[in-house]
């Protein structure tokens, strides 16, 4: 079971190396579209890069609410007990 320690480093990581996004302004808080600037369609990257990382199917729907890194790592714990 990933903790969320190591969810947030993989997700970091990922938006560093995919998305250009500085190391700097990734925080718990940080929001996706306004802190981190990413858009829909790096949002639909994102995701597709979190199901070969959880190899889970993820739902676009049960991302709808995801805002922030904290959200975000609270979605992959999810997906990842569910299973």
């Amino acid at each position: 079971m990933d903790t969320k320690q190591a969810i947030f480093e993989h997700v970091k990581t990922v938006l560093v190396d995919k998305f250009e996004v500085p190391v700097d302004d990734i925080s718990l808080e940080a929001t996706l579209y306004e802190d981190l600037d990413l858009d829909s369609i790096d949002a639909v990257d994102l995701i597709i890069t979190l199901q070969d990382y959880t190899k889970k199917k993820i739902q676009p729907e049960s991302f709808k609410q995801v805002r922030t890194i904290q959200n975000l790592i609270d979605a992959i714990q999810q997906l990842l007990v569910e299973s």
